[in-house]
């Protein structure tokens, strides 16, 4: 569910911009005050692992359409909202910057729908809710996939909120919200229970990451070892070997703009647009998961390399960023 810059207009796209902005501040002050050090690694490798799971589509039977998950709340539930958010916003500036997936002027708007929705809406109203301080494998199960549901269903209607305050007379809000709607719930039951299935595992190897969390307690001495060292090599995996058989049908969003355009993208025109173009086609290396010269039918190689040093590159900054909130809360105490 990546937008790209054809989708909004200048102004709608700088107000996600300052929204955006505006969280990742609100999270990391937060933070400031009761970032758990021991957790940073995992931030790290949290977001290599949905750099990498992102670059698989999932084909969604009898559509002809695909999908991926969005991470947000396996991001929130594994290391909190402020930690979860952030993380989430490092993984899509990555993607951004360096692989063209997503534009510069939609950068605000895709953090806002994949990573507000998740971390400071279904996250603390739907998945704590539900797991009430009861912790069960089905109560974990429900909540992850009823949650990822809902904030994606959240995250589709932003799309059209923003589409239609940007003037997008080519997307109708009736006919888009009609085709974006159930096209997400399809995608997010998937993902529900992928993220199911992550929590699981965190879950039988170490449920206290799960719980602390939940409670805003630190992790102290509990050991996670055994947990990083199994993300990263599911992230190796995944992003090395797994994304070769990603899906070619159009994700959820193009379907839809398909589906009401007869075009998979929107042509957008402008000086905001074509200054972001040109920014974005001088810092992605890796355009489309693969190497320039050959990004129209990138080969396995350009995709394990994308995937793996995508993956490296997100891991590095959201530990930059955690590294950076601790040394300003050492300062601030």
């Amino acid at each position: 569910m990546h937008m790209a810059d054809a989708l909004l207009s200048p102004a709608v796209g700088g107000a996600m911009w300052a929204a955006a902005s505006g969280g990742a501040a609100y999270s990391a002050n937060k933070l400031k005050t009761d970032l758990d050090d021991r957790k940073i690694p995992l931030m790290g490798v949290m977001g290599a692992f949905v750099f990498a799971s992102q670059m698989i589509n999932f084909t969604i039977p009898a559509t002809g359409s695909s999908g991926h998950i969005g991470g947000g709340m396996l991001l929130a539930i594994l290391l909190g909202g402020h930690a979860g958010f952030l993380t989430m916003a490092s993984v899509l500036l990555i993607q951004a910057l360096f692989f063209a997936d997503g534009g510069l002027l939609a950068l605000g708007a895709n953090i806002f729908n994949l990573g507000f929705f998740t971390c400071y809406v279904a996250y603390p109203l739907i998945y704590k809710k539900i797991i009430s301080n009861k912790y069960t494998r089905g109560r974990l199960i429900a909540a992850s996939v009823i949650s990822v549901v809902v904030a994606l269903q959240l995250g589709a209607f932003s799309v059209v909120l923003q589409t239609f305050f940007s003037g997008k007379t080519e997307l109708p809000f009736t006919s888009f919200l009609l085709l974006m709607q159930p096209i997400h719930l399809a995608i997010g039951l998937v993902e529900g229970l992928i993220t199911a299935a992550v929590v699981s595992f965190v879950w039988n190897a170490r449920p206290e990451i799960i719980t602390h969390a939940n409670e805003r307690k630190p992790l102290k001495n509990i050991d996670i070892r055994k947990v990083i060292v199994g993300v990263l090599i599911a992230t190796v995996v995944v992003g090395g070997f797994l994304s070769w058989f990603a899906s070619e049908n159009p994700d959820g969003l193009e379907w839809a703009i398909f589906n009401t355009t007869g075009t998979e993208e929107l042509e957008g025109s402008n000086p905001v647009n074509e200054f972001f173009a040109r920014i974005q086609e001088k810092t992605a290396f890796l355009p489309d998961y693969g190497f320039k010269e050959t990004s129209e039918g990138a080969g396995n190689s350009g995709t394990s390399f994308s995937g793996v040093t995508g993956g490296i590159i997100t891991m590095v900054l959201a530990l930059g960023v955690g590294k950076l909130i601790s040394v300003f809360k050492r300062i601030k105490s």
